[in-house]
């Protein structure tokens, strides 16, 4: 989609609901439009507004094989509610997860950061790519304030690295205005959630969150710097 569409329409969507934005961008978009879900609160909330657009929209989670089993709970719960959602799953491939433990350990992804971003690329990154290809949209629950890296985002962006349009519905939702949404709906959430699990990943590779503590220093605690897995890099040649 060209630069100028996109622009066009994210001034189209300011000001309209979150059901009234979902709508207008899934019945504009041609083509396979795809929502990504980890079962985090924010993805929980799209869900929610997903299900009466379950002809349109192919829903989908990544199962890395290191999840909490609370993620598991709330998934079932998620296919309770929303019977007319189907949920494709996509998981890693066998033989990478085989080489990587040979070499690396089992736990080895804390030994360093390149050794964990070649897991997340093995568990997550690979497996995107399979269930988006062929996509023309991907729906996502980022948020500008979770990191610095999503401060400078649009609703519409051209993901040079999918080669589609990444649609950020969220993204100027603050998480009081996604819990209210969420209380208001009765939809599912994590029991982490209530714990401190405010960003929840991996089972290894997740904590909760300290008292101040910064809404991604849960996850991948050890390292310093921009902590991101690989799935959402912004780039410059977004529009």
């Amino acid at each position: 989609m060209e630069k100028e569409r996109l622009q066009y329409l994210n001034n189209e969507l300011i000001g309209l609901t979150l059901a009234e934005a979902l709508a207008l961008v899934v019945s504009t978009v041609k083509g396979k439009k795809v929502f990504s879900t980890s079962f985090g609160i924010e993805d929980q909330l799209l869900t929610h507004y997903m299900a009466p657009l379950a002809k349109d929209v192919e829903v989908f989670t990544l199962d890395t094989g290191r999840q909490f089993n609370e993620t598991y709970e709330v998934f079932q719960r998620t296919q309770d509610k929303y019977p007319q959602l189907t949920i494709n799953t996509f998981i890693p491939e066998q033989g990478d997860i085989a080489a990587y433990v040979n070499q690396h350990g089992i736990n080895g992804f804390y030994d360093s950061v390149d050794n964990r971003k070649e897991c997340c690329r093995i568990r997550k990154v690979k497996p995107l790519q399979k269930a988006i290809k062929g996509a023309s949209l991907w729906i996502t629950g980022l948020r500008a304030e979770q990191s610095q890296n999503r401060e400078d985002m649009q609703f519409l962006e051209w993901d040079d690295a999918n080669g589609l349009v990444k649609y950020n519905p969220l993204l100027h939702y603050s998480l009081k205005d996604v819990e209210a949404e969420v209380e208001a709906n009765n939809i599912p959430v994590s029991s982490l959630y209530k714990k401190g699990f405010l960003s929840i990943g991996c089972a290894p590779c997740t904590r909760a969150l300290l008292e101040g503590e910064d809404f991604r220093a849960g996850r991948w605690w050890w390292e310093n710097g921009k902590k991101e897995c690989g799935l959402h890099i912004h780039s410059d040649k977004n529009y």
